[in-house]
């Protein structure tokens, strides 16, 4: 492999916005946000808005018809119709 052209591998906090789930894992992917996992080592958070915590194949419920897209929380934000 030639170097100094391939990301950088690391591990990371990915964390589901939906189900406040969390799990570590390897990407290439960087952020400047961290947590501190239960090791006691601090790792980039990457948010994700579906993982296997919250998608309607894994947990046999649909979820998504519940949460409302952003227009409609906008329109209960403002009262509107």
């Amino acid at each position: 492999m030639k170097k100094e052209i391939h990301p950088e591998y690391q591990k990371v906090v990915f964390l589901d916005t939906s189900s406040d789930y969390k799990f570590l894992g390897g990407s290439t992917t960087s952020s400047e946000e961290t947590i501190e996992w239960e090791d006691g080592n601090t790792y980039p958070l990457i948010r994700v808005e579906i993982s296997s915590a919250s998608h309607p194949f894994y947990t046999g419920k649909q979820k998504a018809d519940k949460v409302g897209g952003r227009v409609d929380r906008f329109k209960k934000k403002y009262n509107l119709s």
